[in-house]
């Protein structure tokens, strides 16, 4: 990762030497639950742990010779005890096994620092929904004023996206961590599943229940599926902040920190840059689902197609997915939020009452239908004076309603009451979520 936008605690974590280190941990479990079988001489873990040194140059160079990285890890290890110590290293396993567990560590671990950040930023917005749950903004459709709604409930809306997705994080890391240690094709033929998953246990995760010589890659597109949402999750609520922000628009705006500067030639500008990023940091974290999608087609019970791919793009995905989750705790919380311009427009715009008033008719016109009721509404919503203030859109109404002699009068409406109508659920919706 560069180190613009490098997570500190993944980075360490997708290391060759640290990868080697997790090759070491599920070899020397695996010695242990086969000294409990008898199967080799009681210490050959604990010496092997006490005395081997984990070499990444040597084993490359060893690789230069072997072109295989498992067998050059294994040599490393062996040629440092004498042989009736080194035999036992590497017992009744294949390569795929020592990788493909190890992986399950280093994305257990990733996760962890994951979950570390996603409840930090969960914490930051739902603390930003809660104390706007009574700030009255004008909801949108298809880009259009609507009706009037909370901005808390905006902010809900996404927190409760988010809430999702952890959900599913959360039931991967306990049910979709999976190791093996069952040999060729799967087949068990030098050890037994009682071995595998007594290692499993002192790993703290799971068995794989049908091992093909690898686990099988649905489980990691299952993860980079979940993820790819979370991607998604990040960008539509950076694209909202982003339409927000506009200078038209200017109802939110991102915290500008002393110093910094939004333009090299225009000192006015003050650009949303931390949405910005999120939104191309997310399209970098979805792109990497079509890998994984891929990655499951392999060949009979397996290839290394999928090898070369992860190694490129699993550091990659969970580094980024650190910083953008980190970076966004921040936006959130320095986001500077403009009650007055919000409810200003609230107040400004009278059309949005539309919907409220046909309802009213509805329940007090008798004589009228529905769609007469609705166009002499929109009659008054698309005119211009009508709609410049509420006292003139409610008087376009009431006169078009005495042209038919239907004498009705339509309730006034002052700002608090606008929140009675509008704002009256808001709080059983919080409930709901939170």
């Amino acid at each position: 990762m560069i180190p613009r936008y490098e997570a500190r605690e993944i980075t360490p974590i997708w290391s060759d030497e640290n990868k080697y280190r997790t090759f070491l941990r599920i070899e020397l479990e695996l010695l242990r639950a086969l000294e409990e079988k008898d199967i080799v001489p009681k210490g050959t873990a604990g010496t092997i742990e006490a005395k081997a040194v984990i070499n990444p140059k040597r084993i490359d160079e060893i690789e230069l010779t072997t072109r295989h990285d498992v067998i050059a890890f294994c040599t490393s290890i062996t040629e440092q005890f004498p042989a009736d110590i080194g035999k036992y290293f590497h017992y009744g396993v294949t390569s795929s096994d020592v990788i493909d567990s190890a992986l399950t560590l280093q994305l257990k671990a990733s996760l962890e620092v994951v979950m570390k950040s996603y409840d930090q930023f969960l914490e930051a917005l739902k603390s930003r929904a809660l104390e706007t749950k009574m700030v009255m903004t004008l909801g949108r459709s298809h880009g259009m004023y609507a009706e009037p709604m909370s901005f808390g409930q905006k902010l809900l809306g996404h927190y409760a996206e988010f809430k999702r997705r952890r959900t599913e994080l959360e039931e991967f890391m306990k049910n979709d961590l999976t190791i093996q240690l069952s040999g060729a094709v799967g087949n068990y033929t030098i050890l037994t599943p009682d071995i595998e998953e007594s290692v499993a246990r002192k790993l703290g995760v799971k068995v794989e229940d049908v091992s093909t010589q690898i686990i099988p890659r649905d489980r990691l597109a299952k993860l980079i599926s979940i993820t790819s949402l979370v991607a998604n999750a990040i960008e539509r609520l950076a694209v909202e902040i982003r339409h927000l922000h506009h200078s038209d628009v200017r109802e939110v705006a991102e915290g500008f920190r002393k110093g910094q500067k939004g333009s090299s030639t225009m000192p006015h500008k003050k650009n949303p840059i931390s949405a910005e990023n999120l939104t191309g940091l997310s399209r970098f974290l979805r792109s990497h689902l079509t890998l994984a999608l891929e990655n499951c087609i392999l060949w009979h019970e397996r290839d290394i197609s999928h090898s070369s791919a992860e190694r490129l793009y699993l550091p990659d995905h969970f580094g980024i997915l650190v910083y953008a989750l980190d970076r966004f705790t921040t936006t959130i919380t320095m986001l500077e939020i403009d009650q007055e311009v919000i409810e200003g427009k609230v107040l400004a715009h009278t059309h949005y009452l539309s919907s409220y008033y046909l309802h009213f008719l509805i329940s007090h016109c008798e004589s009228l239908t529905r769609e007469d009721l609705y166009a002499i509404i929109q009659a008054a919503s698309f005119d211009k004076e009508a709609k410049s203030e509420p006292a003139k859109f409610r008087e376009f109404i009431q006169n078009e309603l005495k042209n038919r002699k239907i004498d009705i009068k339509l309730p006034p409406v002052s700002a608090e009451g606008l929140k009675d109508i509008y704002l009256k659920s808001v709080d059983t919706i919080f409930k709901r979520v939170l």
